[in-house]
């Protein structure tokens, strides 16, 4: 962590560039990018969370909460087939209405309509969290269950910064760090696949978020369960928290950080979704992978803005002198450690 802060404090852009592009080269073809086409389904916006960085939930019995129908949810899947895509991540929050059973059904509803034309990230590892206790199993029983309903994948969402003194400061409500990961291992125990993410430009402090990388890190030394590292940037607008944005060099940085940082890990990517075409400009940073959302309504409830104009979001990194090729959403096979 000293040498990580040192190299935030004192590095120039160029010099974490270079570093970044070390690590990266390591993974991956330096001219080459990979990314996908996908929706997040919001499929609830009932939760009893109350993260204060958040402007999408409404708690239970306030007007305007909804839970998605099947059908719903197969209408949106269709479209994003329509646009080209096959990734769906389910994303809605604490209802404590909707039973594990729910989702079980849900998922294994989806596997049997799409079979594998269609991946899907089944909720984030603070939903499972919260289905587990609620369901009174442990996080290894309610993997299983989730397993045998046709889920793939847990993804690491619901991070944000992983330190207690964050938590307590903006997400009381939620649980712990130490719950986060003991979850997060079950899962990769369990056989599914999962991820890491990462949100900043909250409050956070340099040390926070260099303890949340080196979280990150440990896990990944221990398990080697995390295919992807994704970070992406606090959309303040309509939050009770508020705040500002920060601005794309201060994102390009801590994505070379982490590159560098996190060099156990195969792929960094960089957000579209609410960096918009500054993303593309952290492929320099050592980023090599990035999804094109066509939805996702807990973002843009805070102020992110969806471009539908994929090709012309394309178009951005091949002016930047990569090549850019679409990654079919399906389980990964095994990742080679780098050289």
């Amino acid at each position: 962590m000293d040498e990580a802060r040192a190299l935030w404090n004192e590095a120039s852009d160029d010099e974490l560039k270079e570093l970044a592009q070390e690590v990266r080269a390591r993974w991956h073809e330096p001219d080459r990018a990979t990314y996908m086409v996908m929706r997040i389904i919001n499929y609830t916006n009932v939760c009893v969370a109350q993260c204060d960085y958040c402007a999408f939930y409404v708690l239970p019995n306030q007007d305007g909460g909804y839970v998605l129908s099947r059908e719903e949810v197969f209408a949106k899947i269709d479209e994003l087939v329509e646009f080209g895509g096959d990734l769906v991540a389910f994303n809605g929050g604490f209802n404590p209405r909707l039973p594990l059973d729910y989702y079980c059904d849900l998922f294994a509803s989806v596997r049997e309509r799409y079979g594998d034309r269609v991946e899907f990230y089944a909720l984030t590892i603070a939903e499972f969290v919260f289905l587990a206790d609620r369901a009174g199993l442990s996080y290894s029983e309610a993997a299983a269950r989730l397993r045998d309903a046709g889920v793939h994948w847990v993804t690491g969402g619901g991070s944000e910064i992983l330190t207690e003194d964050f938590r307590k400061r903006h997400a009381k409500w939620k649980y712990t760090v130490r719950d986060y990961f003991e979850a997060q291992r079950a899962i990769v125990e369990s056989g599914m696949k999962t991820t890491a993410t990462m949100v900043i430009g909250f409050d956070e402090t340099l040390d926070e978020r260099l303890e949340h990388l080196q979280r990150t890190r440990d896990f990944q030394d221990e398990t080697g369960g995390l295919f992807s590292f994704l970070c992406w940037t606090y959309k303040p607008y309509g939050t009770a928290f508020g705040g500002r944005e920060i601005a794309p060099r201060e994102y390009w940085r801590h994505i070379a950080l982490s590159r560098i940082f996190l060099d156990n890990i195969p792929h960094i990517r960089t957000s579209v979704l609410t960096q918009n075409e500054d993303a593309f400009r952290a492929l320099d940073y050592g980023a090599d992978d990035f999804d094109l959302p066509i939805e996702d309504e807990v973002t843009q409830k805070a102020g992110a803005r969806i471009d539908l104009d994929l090709d012309g979001l394309l178009a951005i990194p091949r002016s930047l002198g990569y090549t850019v090729e679409y990654r079919r959403a399906e389980r990964p096979a095994a990742v080679a450690a780098p050289s």
